[in-house]
């Protein structure tokens, strides 16, 4: 845990959703961790909100797929719910070019709405701060903190698979194409999607493996596994590949390092800034480096495999660089 001393303040109420969410997941991660350095800590969910007396400061994990069945919907519930209670928001998610014509001035209007009704914003990284900028949302005070990275028990696993390795949710832009790609031109013949299909996206998963299979790859979908399952499974991945053609923060990522592996991961703004966070966790390359890097870790596999101990900035200092912040703006 960090160092640094955390202010002898009260959190905020802690908003927490159920569900299988990834944010929240998240949050209700954070949020035990939290309890555990600040018993005092109170948590609520959606459904006790209005046994939450007004006024009462409030925290909330926002990305509008978990607040609405629409940017529109989820605005107006963030917005009502702002004018009853002080908020402090930590924003996934952040819209950019990948939302596509439709969907991203949609986006756009909802983080930008809600930011404005906030007391105070925090993202996962410097990366999603300009994007903020970047896309008209936001150009005020933005807090960082990063995804943790929690490392897993050791095993005795080994990369045996002879296969390339996506972790997460399917969908279009999330690096399968590239990684599809550059398992063919390294002569390899296997690929596995280590997790299901977004929502939505289950036909695009299917025509991905009917690609691949015409391009002579075999994939495996895993679909979703419990922790220990896809802990046991990625570690047996010979090349684990990370080529997200945009991105806000990654769990992935995250996951990747936290069981030990250390993926090819395709420059971009933020990998970067992971690369410099942890260094020696990742494999950064170059887009067109990808098929002769990926060629190269399945002739080397200790390659993709770091051995970085104790790898910096888990759950424990979230949780306290929240602490922090809140004692800051939350009165």
């Amino acid at each position: 845990m960090t160092s640094t001393a955390i202010p002898d303040a009260i959190p905020p109420v802690l908003l927490v959703h159920p569900g299988p969410h990834g944010v929240a997941v998240y949050a209700r991660e954070i949020a035990a961790e939290v309890v555990r350095q600040r018993a005092a800590t109170r948590l609520t969910t959606p459904d006790a909100l209005a046994a939450l007396p007004a006024g009462t400061p409030l925290h909330a994990h926002v990305t509008d797929r978990l607040w609405g069945s629409s940017p529109e919907e989820a605005t107006r519930a963030l917005v009502v719910l702002a004018r009853r209670h002080p908020l402090t928001l930590t924003l996934h998610d952040v819209p950019q070019a990948s939302d596509g014509e439709r969907n991203r001035p949609r986006r756009r209007a909802f983080y930008r709405e809600v930011v404005e009704s906030a007391r105070a914003v925090a993202v996962n990284s410097a990366h999603e701060r300009e994007l903020l900028r970047e896309e008209g949302v936001w150009r005020g005070p933005v807090a960082i903190v990063p995804l943790p990275v929690e490392t897993a028990e050791p095993s005795a696993s080994v990369a045996d698979d002879e296969s390339v390795g996506v972790l997460g949710y399917f969908y279009p832009g999330k690096g399968h194409d590239e990684a599809l790609a550059a398992t063919v031109a390294a002569g390899m013949t296997r690929m596995a999607v280590l997790g299901r299909a977004s929502d939505g996206h289950a036909a695009d998963l299917d025509a991905f493996v009917r690609r691949a299979a015409g391009a002579g790859v075999a994939v495996e979908v895993t679909g979703w596994l419990d922790d220990a399952e896809m802990t046991a499974r990625a570690r047996r991945v010979a090349v684990p590949v990370i080529a997200h053609r945009h991105v806000s923060a990654s769990g992935s990522l995250a996951s990747w390092i936290g069981w030990g592996r250390r993926p090819l991961a395709v420059r971009n703004r933020y990998i970067d800034e992971m690369a410099a966070l942890r260094p020696g966790t990742l494999r950064v390359v170059e887009p067109e480096e990808l098929a002769g890097e990926v060629a190269a870790a399945r002739i080397d596999p200790s390659a993709t495999w770091h051995g970085v101990a104790p790898i910096p900035f888990g759950r424990a200092d979230a949780a306290a660089a929240y602490l922090r912040w809140w004692a800051e703006v939350v009165r």
